[in-house]
């Protein structure tokens, strides 16, 4: 009779608990859907006024039609975009520029890193200790020496139909790329990361007569793709945001990356329709770029990957 008892007792209870996770669960989806939906805001104004023209933005903003795609809706704002400025030439130039510093980046700095934390030398941890004090120096205040530097550095350039040694790195994508390459903050990531791989692996390999290099190849670069997709990430960004630096070193037109662009349509009558419009058109590939390594990413930093 008391075991009957103690069953309804605890069937009721666990439907109770069943009932209140479910309900702690609800409420959570419900606030991180509200905060998503607050935080994308911008964006949603963004692309809702890139279809609209410039008196309708002005007077829809004092209400909620502000984040509707309602009233005249066309793509005109984008058409004239693409008359003010060579966009396909921009787009073109900041990919380019963005994706060599990624790639590059990713080999220098996880090759770096790799010796940090995997490798027995010398004045390894000073080195360390030199690439992380690099990371309080703002880049505004090496900006014009930079500029001093490698408007003198020598470069090899093609001309005539023949290669000619000059000096200057002015007005080039490599100006754009290699000052870049190597990162501090993703030589960390991928050293904090690599430290969360067993060295027992490196010992196995180099009893059977591995390299350094085939061990970072074979095994290292393989176990660390959230740390590779997090590191691309962080680099993406920031080489595909560059502005102040194109503006101080390049002057040619053909050269300038997105960013840059922006620029064009504040010189005169400022065109709000069409500046909506090319924003949208700067930012779908952050987008895609974001939505493609987002798992990978939130992987590595729950792995360890930013540990002390």
């Amino acid at each position: 009779m008391s075991t009957l008892t103690s069953a309804r007792v605890t069937a009721p209870t666990r439907d109770s608990e069943r009932a209140a996770r479910r309900s702690k669960r609800v409420f959570s989806y419900l606030v991180l859907v509200g905060l998503a939906v607050f935080f994308l805001f911008p964006l949603i104004f963004m692309f809702v006024s890139s279809l609209k023209a410039d008196t309708q933005i002005v007077s829809d903003m004092d209400s909620l039609r502000a984040f509707l795609p309602v009233g005249e809706i066309s793509l005109d704002n984008y058409y004239g975009v693409f008359n003010r400025v060579p966009v396909a030439q921009f787009l073109i130039n900041s990919l380019l520029v963005t994706i060599l510093t990624v790639v590059l980046g990713l080999f220098i700095n996880s090759m770096c890193a790799f010796a940090l934390s995997r490798m027995e030398w010398k004045g390894k941890g000073m080195a360390f200790a030199f690439i992380i004090a690099t990371l309080i120096v703002p880049f505004e205040t090496i900006a014009v020496p930079m500029v001093y530097w490698v408007s003198r550095l020598p470069i090899l350039v093609w001309e005539d139909g023949m290669v000619k040694y000059d000096f200057g790195w002015m007005n080039t994508y490599g100006v754009q790329i290699i000052p870049f390459i190597a990162n501090a903050f993703s030589i960390f990531l991928f050293a904090q990361y690599f430290k969360t791989i067993p060295t027992s692996l490196d010992e196995a390999a180099r009893i059977d007569g591995a390299g350094w290099f085939t061990i970072y190849r074979r095994i290292i670069m393989p176990l660390s793709g959230p740390a590779f997709a997090t590191v691309a990430i962080l680099t993406f960004l920031p080489a595909w945001n560059q502005y102040l630096w194109p503006l101080m070193v390049v002057q040619q037109e053909k050269l300038r990356p997105v960013m840059v662009g922006m620029q064009y349509f504040f010189q005169l009558d400022t065109a709000w329709g069409e500046v909506m419009a090319y924003t949208s058109l700067i930012t779908l590939p952050v987008l895609i770029v974001f939505m493609s390594f987002q798992r990978a990413f939130i992987q590595s930093v729950a792995a360890s990957g930013v540990k002390g």
